[in-house]
């Protein structure tokens, strides 16, 4: 835990959980542990077998790190238009990684969707005892499209290995045990008791869900909020009960189910881990608040944080203005900037979308 409010002076104390110092660089290395252990207690997996994960990043490299030590494999598929440095990290790390085209969860040829296929042609497979690297002459259906038109196809083998498992980060609650378990414990102890309020972006929902039902239980005068990205309808299920966003308003189709350059956060329908938080409240965040704020801590502090990092920073700030002075709020520093070069941290891109950092200060914020 580190206190951040040294740089946010006049505000309430901000400390920040420094996830980003686990071992796979991540909050979602207690996810991919958790689901993980569930499985094989459950009997789901089986070791030799195959975890696949539909991730924008830090999950499948999370699962990517912690599958190895359970004698597993990793199978990732991953949307194209997040930063490459991702798929190269999970290639590094041995996994298998499909890149594919970006779309609607309810496509079928969604990252997540076709996730989940792979791990039941992985256990059709083991169910069928085919020698390693044989398909019966044939290759896995062509992924989201390509291949069709003379593009170039890769076909992926699933062969060799003890059945598959879908790790369904979104809807395993294994994921809010994991923070109910762990993270929310480890805020309690580390700030023996004394904070007043929490803050987190969500993805999956199981940190915010996970850490907030867990304070609220050690105390129920703990407020938890979210802060939610562009494009994202969560702010307003939370503070006016209904999944809205001002793109869907204006009626545009947007080629992600979120609009904004922050990875990993934000998203346009409730899963089962975001439906266990006990939230008090939400704040919007921008896409130039988030950058502004990684310059300023990497500036102030040395701290080289991510995009939700960094948008979680600034919900802290946000939540230490409607809150005042005098009250200690927690948030979680997810992962590092190292994932992010391409396009979070790259000029050529932010300027693309007018996002080039300027602020000197805090002023982004409204503080002078």
């Amino acid at each position: 835990m580190i206190d951040l409010s040294i740089f946010f002076t006049g505000f309430a104390q901000i400390l920040g959980k420094c996830e980003f110092l686990n071992p796979g660089g991540s909050v979602k290395d207690r996810v991919a542990v958790k689901i993980i252990e569930e499985a094989l207690e459950s009997g789901k997996l089986a070791p030799g077998g195959v975890v696949t994960e539909g991730s924008a990043g830090s999950t499948a490299i999370s699962l990517a790190t912690v599958a190895p030590a359970y004698g597993c494999k990793c199978h990732v598929v991953i949307p194209d238009d997040a930063a490459i440095e991702k798929s190269q990290i999970l290639e590094a790390l041995g996994a298998t990684v499909e890149r594919v085209r970006p779309v609607s969860i309810t496509h079928r040829d969604h990252f997540v969707n076709i996730a989940r296929r792979r791990a039941s042609e992985a256990n059709e497979l083991a169910s069928k005892d085919l020698e390693s690297g044989q398909m019966n002459g044939k290759d896995l259906e062509q992924i989201n499209g390509f291949g069709s038109g003379g593009e170039k196809h890769t076909s992926f083998s699933l062969s060799n290995c003890k059945g598959g498992f879908f790790a369904d980060q979104f809807e395993n609650l294994a994921n809010f045990r994991a923070h109910y378990d762990g993270t929310g414990p480890e805020i309690w102890e580390q700030t023996g008791g004394k904070l007043d309020a929490f803050v987190a972006a969500a993805g999956t929902g199981g940190t915010v869900a996970g850490v907030s039902k867990y304070l609220q239980e050690m105390n129920p005068k703990i407020r938890s909020f979210l802060v939610d990205p562009p494009g994202s309808g969560l702010f307003n299920k939370v503070t006016r009960g209904v999944m809205y966003t001002k793109e869907e308003a204006e009626g545009r189709r947007l080629k992600n189910p979120f609009d904004t350059v922050t990875e990993g956060i934000g998203i346009n329908r409730l899963t089962q881990n975001f439906l266990m938080a006990k939230l008090d409240g939400a704040f919007r965040g921008t896409d130039i608040e988030a950058v502004e704020m990684s310059r300023f801590l990497l500036k102030n502090d040395g701290l080289f944080l991510g995009s939700s990092s960094a948008m979680n920073c600034v919900g802290a700030v946000r939540v230490a203005q409607s809150i005042g002075p005098g009250h200690t709020i927690v948030t979680i520093l997810c992962d590092s900037g190292m994932r992010h070069l391409s396009k979070f941290y790259s000029d050529e891109y932010l300027s693309q979308f007018g996002l080039t950092p300027k602020a000197n200060g805090l002023e982004f914020l409204g503080v002078q």
